[in-house]
């Protein structure tokens, strides 16, 4: 759907991407407290089980459904894709995947969370022509925010000081790269196979999304994903990561797509990085 077809005031917003933008972080701090009230329980109560045997908290489904209202109040008709709603069905079907389209991951790294690692996130991404426009990745329990519409636009925030700073990815350093690696998840003999054409100085390992924030915010140079991930673990992450200067491809370098091409609106493995890796492959 273009953006003509939209109500006014969401038409007005779509025109002005940094307003939105600044809707959407205050929507990823809403939806964070309602993790934090769940982070601070003591035991797990609060967990379920998906079909898929994946883990699931009270916390997750709350923040979908706050960040599902929000977001059609304040852009309504923009149709909306959250993670915990795909997985019991009900993810929006009859839409235009080529239009403009909420992707939402209402807490990234649950497994993290459930074992009281601050390491997740909330995450919201605005999508248009299959790619992803606009991002925000909210890690509530470490009081940090990155977010991005556009290059140039990443900025991370810090809820201590409430100061922000704009961000963009580092020059690849002559010591060695700095890797990203998930702590729970991902091939470990298909990372080292990987690595074995870069200069590697240190391998630090990140819960969520914020493997490619880190990198988006100059502390880190790549971070090779070997297994599966779905479209609302990466979106909004992505957007920051394009917005600061940096790329997320698949293994043969093509930007990641979205917009549901697999069923189950899984991503090919991926590389996300701070510079063109496939031109040395």
């Amino acid at each position: 759907m273009s953006k003509d077809k939209f109500p006014d005031e969401t038409r007005k917003l779509l025109e002005n991407p940094g307003a939105l933008c600044n809707m959407v972080r205050r929507i990823a701090i809403e939806a964070g407290e309602i993790t934090l009230k769940y982070f601070e329980m003591a035991g797990d109560s609060h967990v379920e089980e998906k079909a898929d045997g994946s883990p699931v908290t009270l916390a997750d489904r709350e923040a979908e459904t706050l960040i599902q209202i929000r977001l059609d109040q304040i852009a309504p008709g923009i149709p909306i894709v959250g993670e915990e709603a795909a997985s019991m069905g009900k993810a929006p079907k009859n839409f235009d995947r080529d239009g403009y389209f909420w992707i939402v991951d209402p807490l990234d790294g649950t497994k993290e969370f459930i074992g009281g690692g601050g390491d997740y996130t909330v995450n919201i991404a605005l999508v248009y022509k299959n790619e992803p426009i606009l991002g925000v990745v909210y890690a509530p329990a470490k009081g940090e925010m990155y977010a991005g519409h556009g290059l140039g636009t990443a900025i991370r925030w810090n809820e201590e000081t409430d100061s922000e700073k704009q961000i963009s990815v580092r020059k690849s350093p002559k010591g060695g790269l700095v890797v990203v690696a998930s702590k729970s998840h991902g091939d470990e003999g298909k990372l080292e196979k990987f690595l074995d054409k870069f200069k590697i100085d240190k391998l630090v390992k990140r819960g969520s999304s914020l493997k490619m924030c880190i990198i988006a915010n100059g502390k880190a140079d790549i971070y090779p994903r070997f297994g599966p991930t779905c479209e609302w673990d990466t979106a909004a992450a992505d957007a920051v990561l394009r917005s600061a200067g940096g790329i997320i491809t698949d293994l043969d370098g093509n930007p990641l797509k979205y917009g549901g091409s697999n069923p189950k609106w899984l991503n090919p493995e991926f590389i996300a990085c701070s510079f063109e890796w496939f031109k040395i492959k």
